[in-house]
């Protein structure tokens, strides 16, 4: 399983944000992760088994999803920055969105 995880859900309609593209680069910018979202929301094998302790952004391609569903969003991107300490089993980096607002929290 990878090291983190995620999971898109659109909360104005309800079900799970199929194709948003993600990216996960570490404090220096570089991709450590990528992958798009399928129909359950999630990127299968999103990244690495484990990661050094450090910084993160986790950069979802919101713009890209409401503009293949022609939807006006207000966020063409949102990029989560997360902690990881490698001693931890696993990271859920969940977002809910919407195409004025989202919200996230550390999931299990």
């Amino acid at each position: 399983m990878s090291f983190v995880t995620t999971h898109v859900l659109n909360g104005s309609t309800g079900v799970p944000a199929a194709g948003v593209p993600v990216t996960m680069t570490d404090a220096d910018h570089v991709v450590v992760a990528q992958g798009v979202t399928n129909d359950d929301g999630r990127v299968p094998d999103f990244g690495p088994d484990a990661l050094p302790s450090g910084i993160y952004h986790v950069t979802f391609g919101t713009g890209e999803y409401f503009a293949a569903h022609q939807v006006a969003t207000f966020y063409p991107s949102v990029t989560i920055t997360v902690a990881i300490d490698q001693t931890a089993a696993h990271y859920h980096v969940p977002l809910l969105l919407s195409p004025f607002a989202y919200s996230t929290y550390r999931g299990s």
